[in-house]
């Protein structure tokens, strides 16, 4: 088993998320709300924290203000417990200029100064933008086994799945011997194609044929094997360029994960995460007290229900419900929910604050909450919005696809953008 000192993480956190849009118009990706009171990334790092690997370097961009300042409240180690989250941004040339990170391996080659103070022997590299329970040992331990230079977590998935994810086709002692990142032509796509045999050897039960086996986006490199990796490949992506020179020149293994896994990628994918929390033994395991996901403390008291009739549905602490009904919902943070007010399938991603401070630079509401006799479906409400009394939030038209000021739509789900006003009586 690997010990602490040997692996340091590095969580790849710098995406605008634009399939995400217009969550990420105030957000980075990974620093989008989940399940009420978390941040995307706050699941990346609990995993490598509860696998006892506890130097972490993020590497951020796009709006990483909010990130850093979650980051900095968040996660704290002492002389008892050491290990440190390091939030690393482009940095300044001698010309005044910012250094942007082209890609997810440009933005770990323009931090290797700083990440190989580290005396790790492995690097663990993740994405800030996923959602799984794994113990990273585990996978370290299999890289150690096979003397691996380049170990990547994989997955089984179907065919609806494959054109969007990195595929790895491997032997049958898991070394990968080709890789295709997003591949979009049958032809391709068939030799990439799982056997009936790599179920039954691992006793995995069979998704949905065909099956494909798709990168996780996790990566494990040996020290010296990341620093070559580096230099000989100088393009900007791990998927899209060094994974595939990787697989050609060193030796590369595939680590089979068989647990919940999530990318993030769209609107839709976003909310069914979301709301399947809600469900019982489904979704990301959130009640693990082995291995719990870290948030930022709050000391909110718990919720105020009156009189709500509520199923499958999760309200977080600092809530005032006074609502009629709330149905396969997940209410975030200090949500405000006042009476006769219907929510049905709908994630409210909750509020910072109950008013906001005097210095807030961007106009939003002074009070936060849903009006009285308002019905909300299908829904994303992001943070601190104000809507007003006998609303009505249903998709009445069925649309798909729809850009307004504050209000989209996206797979037929409605969201409210950040800071929004919506008035009395308005409905869509």
């Amino acid at each position: 088993m690997a010990k602490q000192t040997q692996v340091a993480t590095i969580v790849l956190a710098g995406g605008q998320g634009t399939r995400l849009h217009p969550l990420t118009v105030h957000h980075s990706k990974p620093a989008v709300s989940y399940g009420g009171r978390y941040r995307l990334i706050d699941i990346s790092i609990s995993n490598s924290i509860n696998s006892d690997f506890r130097q972490i370097f993020v590497i951020a961009q796009y709006l990483s203000g909010e990130l850093q300042h979650h980051i900095s409240q968040t996660y704290h180690f002492d002389a008892f417990n050491p290990g440190f989250v390091d939030v690393l941004t482009p940095q300044g040339t001698e010309n005044g200029q910012r250094e942007w990170f082209e890609g997810t391996a440009d933005a770990v080659r323009k931090n290797l100064p700083t990440i190989l103070k580290s005396p790790a022997d492995y690097f663990l590299i993740l994405s800030g933008d996923q959602l799984y329970n794994m113990d990273f040992r585990e996978m370290v331990s299999f890289a150690e086994f096979k003397k691996a230079d380049l170990t990547i977590a994989s997955i089984p998935i179907c065919e609806k799945d494959a054109t969007r994810m990195g595929l790895l086709k491997i032997d049958n002692h898991c070394t990968v011997i080709d890789f295709v990142e997003k591949p979009k032509d049958s032809k391709t796509l068939k030799q990439f194609e799982l056997s009936d045999t790599f179920f039954h050897d691992r006793k995995i039960k069979k998704v949905k044929s065909p099956c494909y086996l798709c990168s996780m986006g996790i990566y494990v490199f040996k020290r010296e094997a990341l620093i070559s990796l580096l230099k000989m490949d100088k393009r900007e992506d791990f998927g899209y360029h060094l994974i595939t020179t990787a697989v050609k020149t060193g030796k590369t293994s595939a680590y089979v994960y068989t647990g919940y896994w999530e990318d993030i990628g769209t609107v839709e994918s976003y909310y069914e995460a979301n709301l399947m929390l809600t469900h019982e033994k489904k979704g990301l395991d959130t009640y693990d007290e082995k291995n719990p996901i870290y948030a930022q403390p709050t000391f909110l008291p718990g919720p105020k229900i009156q009189q709500t009739k509520i199923s499958k549905s999760i309200i977080c602490e600092g809530c005032i419900i006074e609502a009629e009904e709330i149905t396969n919902s997940v209410i975030g943070l200090r949500s405000h929910i006042k009476k006769g007010t219907i929510i049905r399938d709908t994630v409210m991603m909750g509020n910072h604050f109950y008013m906001p401070p005097t210095h807030q630079d961007k106009p939003i509401p002074h009070d936060f909450w849903v009006g009285e006799n308002c019905l909300i479906e299908k829904a994303i409400i992001d943070e601190h919005v104000q809507i007003g009394n006998n609303v009505k939030l249903i998709n009445k038209k069925k649309l798909k696809y729809y850009d307004g000021d504050k209000i989209f739509v996206r797979d037929g789900i409605i969201i409210v953008t950040s800071g929004a006003r919506i008035p009395d009586g308005f409905e869509f």
